[in-house]
């Protein structure tokens, strides 16, 4: 008889094949691992686009094409499995932007023509012939900024909107407020339309499963799937009533959701659960080992970003039974996982020593770590009360939200401050006084433009995103979106914008470098480093002596006080925007996986970078910041360039540690995640690797197809990540601790 661990194991090896099918479909990908299978033989799609420009937006273009993409999906059933359901590719894809674009698609001759027919050109995602921004591009361009505009499901819905309606209630909470608010026809059709769609997704799953039954000759698979079948039947309309119904409810939306907009934005799992997990278990129906399979499988089927323990806005502790469960569920599947655990000093400690410990031991990249003091005091600085502050939740590679209330488009906003500088160096050269001093001030007047740049560019997208992607999936279980018949980005009750920057460490060295080479040691001149900046550093020498300056997260260096400076003039500027009707600007440190695409657009800069050379990774100091690697002191550097309003800067850390999952080394890591926490960090995303291992898969990655890395907030299959990024990913590992 199959037992728990044999069916996991089954899993995971399905997980790994289906992991190296997709490279071979899409080529490389530095993104998400997203949990998506492999296309199917004969998928297909034919798109339909309402707009000249070739592509689709609104209501009725998003509507038309979700469903013509979710009813494409073939049903997707494991029987070793207890939930079904997958997902494979996006709505996005059929908008023409090759970035999102996958090889598998790129190579449909019929589909490429089809979406360059209307004007030979690539469609973009943004509606430019109704929304045109021309007067922005030429800033966006110079300080190479990520707009924000045509940014997609960067926020949370409230699942306990969805948990207690089921898809059957939210059909007819739309068709009541139909009747209330009937001029607002065209969203009310949409949204009827994607629950619909949705709901044919699942019974698609009833239908394959009464295939199988039949045809299954193993006693305890054949009972698996009958009661498949049966939790499908019952949450095809119905409400999700007990802890399979509700897992298997969130991973058919879970999958929807991403089919729409890639959303991965979870909710706080082991809170939303637990009252199905306590019920049913008091009912005699769940046993543990049960509740952790069926984590296990909901954790598989998509990596959407899950958060756990944590404290409520009395600053009590939430940890629960649940909790340990998800964490054992977790490492028995131990696959690609967006697990955040939430830390506070009034948490309990045995909890936390457990997520270290399964961190040391699987080393997967799982679960990272955020601070829920600095995070909530640091929102509540933008006006926000602390009951809400405390609702806010991770859900993204580096960004919180407030589930069913905030539209922040976080993560999708971001200004390279390396480019930033190059363009005031261009400044600094043709002036007569050249010094740190006044690079400095040429700095904040682009950046002031730069700043302001984002600021129209987030207004438009806000403005016009209900005309362009209005988000129907996630509109179901969001406040006040059914309720008046808008789309979220017209009536969420906040929205705080995370406005990132990207290159700090390059400009802090850079400026460090300046201080101590040119100003204060003398060793190279104005003259000599232009020459050289505009070279590529064809004078090896010189490029030594300003790469060998100390560096940000050294401590106490030049380029330590320069990076503190930087960051409150960061900050300040950010919050200093002007914006309307109650919308904020909130500053962060972070780059996502943009580090390569930035680098590529500076050319050479002070700290000995050479020009096109990658960017550093969001707060994180440059590679080989010390020889002695010192984690403490990259976690102390990142700690001094805190924000402060509630959005991250993290640590991304990869070390070899050296320890085993003992209480020695549990103690070590903790240690680590405890003193940045204490000094205001606010998220944490380590990587305890093995260094041969990712030595040798760096090599030829299918020597370990199995190997998971946190890349950025994201985990993914390194097999999965192109050499240049797997090679980024080597660079930042820190030897010893």
């Amino acid at each position: 008889m199959l037992t728990y661990a044999d069916r996991l194991r089954a899993m995971r090896n399905t997980k790994v094949r289906h992991t190296l099918e997709k490279r071979k479909q899409n080529g490389y990908t530095d993104l998400d691992d997203f949990g998506t299978v492999p296309i199917s033989e004969g998928y297909s799609v034919e798109p339909w686009y309402n707009s000249t420009n070739g592509s689709f937006y609104g209501y009725d273009g998003m509507c038309e094409n979700f469903c013509r993409v979710i009813d494409a999906h073939e049903p997707y059933i494991d029987p070793m499995e207890m939930l079904c359901g997958r997902w494979r590719d996006m709505l996005v894809n059929y908008r023409g932007d090759l970035h999102y674009m996958p090889d598998w698609l790129k190579n449909n001759e019929k589909i490429m023509e089809f979406m360059k027919s209307a004007t030979n050109q690539w469609s973009k995602r943004w509606d430019e012939q109704r929304f045109p921004y021309d007067d922005l591009k030429p800033n966006q361009k110079k300080y190479n900024i990520a707009t924000g505009i045509d940014g997609d499901a960067h926020f949370a819905c409230d699942y306990r909107i969805g948990f207690e309606l089921g898809f059957g209630g939210l059909l007819e909470k739309i068709e009541k407020y139909r009747k209330i608010n009937p001029d607002k026809k065209a969203f009310y059709d949409a949204e009827e339309r994607t629950v619909k769609a949705i709901i044919r997704f699942v019974e698609r799953h009833c239908e394959k499963l009464r295939e199988m039954i039949p045809a299954e000759e193993r006693p305890e698979i054949k009972e698996n799937l009958q009661t498949m079948l049966k939790t499908c039947e019952n949450i095809t309309y119905g409400a999700p009533k007990t802890f399979r119904e509700v897992c298997q409810w969130t991973a058919f939306f879970n999958c929807a959701s991403r089919i729409y907009t890639r959303d991965g934005a979870g909710f706080q799992l082991d809170g939303l659960l637990y009252p199905y997990y306590e019920n049913d278990v008091k009912n005699g129906i769940l046993d543990d080992e049960t509740a952790k399979f069926l984590v296990a499988n909901l954790l598989l089927i998509d990596p959407h970003y899950y958060q756990i323990s944590g404290v409520d806005e009395n600053d009590r502790d939430m940890t629960n039974k649940l909790s340990y469960l998800i964490l054992d569920a977790a490492d028995s599947i131990n696959i690609a996982c967006n697990l955040t655990v939430r830390m506070h000093e009034n948490c309990d400690k045995e909890f936390q020593r457990k997520a270290v410990y399964y961190l040391i031991k699987n080393k997967n990249g799982w679960p990272r770590f955020c601070n829920d003091k600095a995070l909530a005091e640091g929102y509540m600085k933008n006006g926000v009360d602390k009951k809400t502050s405390r609702e806010r939740i991770a859900v993204g590679c580096n960004w919180m939200c407030v589930p069913g209330k905030e539209f922040p488009m976080n993560d999708t906003v971001k200004i390279n401050i390396a480019k930033v500088l190059d363009e005031a160096l261009k400044d600094l050269k043709n002036c007569d006084e050249k010094s740190a001093e006044k690079l400095f001030e040429l700095y904040e007047s682009h950046l002031k433009i730069a700043i302001q740049t984002v600021a129209d560019g987030v207004n438009l997208h806000i403005d016009h995103a209900w005309e362009v992607t209005p988000e129907l999936v996630m509109n179901l279980m969001m406040n006040n979106t059914i309720e008046r018949g808008e789309d979220i980005s017209q009536c969420a009750e906040l929205y705080t914008v995370g406005v990132d920057g990207a290159g700090l460490a390059v400009v802090a060295d850079s400026f460090g470098a300046i201080e101590t080479r040119i100003e204060n040691e003398k060793l190279v001149s104005w003259d000599n480093l232009f020459e050289n900046l505009e070279n590529d550093y064809a004078d090896e020498r010189v490029r030594t002596i300003m790469a060998s300056a100390p560096k940000y997260c050294s401590g106490g260096s030049a380029s330590d006080k320069w990076a503190k400076r930087l960051t409150e003039s960061w900050v300040t500027a950010v919050k200093a925007q002007k914006m309307p009707k109650g919308r904020q600007l909130v500053p962060g440190w972070f780059s996502w996986s943009r580090t390569i695409e930035y680098g590529s657009n500076v050319g050479a800069t002070p700290n000995g970078r050479r020009a096109a050379q990658p960017i550093s990774h969001g707060a994180n100091p440059n590679p080989h910041f010390r020889n002695d690697g010192a984690p403490t002191a990259q976690s102390n550097g990142i700690a001094s360039v805190q924000c402060g309003y509630g959005n991250t800067a993290p640590l991304q850390i990869e070390f070899d540690p050296m320890v085993k999952a003992d209480e020695h080394g549990i103690d070590m890591v903790l240690k680590l995640i405890e003193g940045h926490f204490e000094q205001g960090g606010t998220l944490i995303n380590i990587n305890v690797l093995d260094k041969q291992k990712l030595l040798e898969a760096n090599e030829n990655p299918d020597t370990h197809p199995d190997l998971v890395v946190r890349v950025t907030g994201f985990t993914a299959y390194f097999a999965s990540l192109s050499p240049r990024f797997r090679q980024l990913v080597v660079d930042r590992f820190l030897t010893g601790f």
